[in-house]
């Protein structure tokens, strides 16, 4: 687990905008929103709801492209925050949605993940591969659960952290928009990444 979380995809990329355009504390809730989507994915592996989810596939399918959609939506209002009229900054009004808010952190993290097939698949193969899901205890759930966090979550707050360190040095050099800038184009090479995986 710890390896795959390091190979940069969709949730590093969320994080890392989100870290970089919103703060150390805002990221680190988007990582919570994806950590959390780990949980839901892993409790349908633990449950045999793996079954129910194929059957669901075409819902699955609406949330993977709701979760493209929104990251690209996010990514585009970023990068036209920082577009100039006539010389001047032009801050366009930001949706409350995109807004730096707790709410809308948790829901880039969560559907970044929940949008991502690789990580149900993951969980449906990995699970079964590691363990007899017939005989698991309410404390091997909670060692997987604590797993994921310590793997997942450790990842993306080290991403977050060096992202806050990246964003300070470049800070001090008058590069903040492009740097938001950056930031709205990875958000929105994150969703088209979500909308083409199969």
């Amino acid at each position: 687990m710890l390896v795959l979380a390091l190979i940069p995809g969709p949730g590093v990329l969320a994080v890392v905008s989100r870290a970089l355009t919103s703060g150390l504390r805002q990221g680190l809730i988007a990582v919570m929103g994806i950590v959390a989507g780990d949980y839901l994915f892993i409790l349908l592996a633990l449950f045999g709801l793996t079954t129910l989810a194929e059957a669901m596939g075409s819902l699955f399918v609406i949330i993977k492209y709701a979760g493209a959609a929104f990251l690209i939506w996010l990514g585009v209002n970023l990068i036209f925050s920082q577009c100039k009229v006539r010389g001047l900054q032009a801050q366009v009004k930001l949706p409350a949605l995109y807004s730096s808010g707790n709410f809308s952190s948790f829901l880039l993290g969560l559907l970044t993940t929940l949008g991502n097939p690789k990580a149900i698949l993951f969980y449906a193969s990995f699970l079964p591969a590691f363990l007899d899901l017939t005989s698991v205890t309410s404390l091997d759930i909670l060692a997987i659960f604590t797993i994921a966090t310590l793997s997942v979550g450790g990842v993306m707050v080290c991403y977050v952290y060096f992202s806050i360190k990246a964003h300070t040095t470049i800070g001090r050099s008058n590069k903040v928009p492009a740097l938001k800038y950056g930031s709205g184009v990875l958000l929105i090479g994150s969703g088209i990444f979500v909308a083409a995986r199969g």
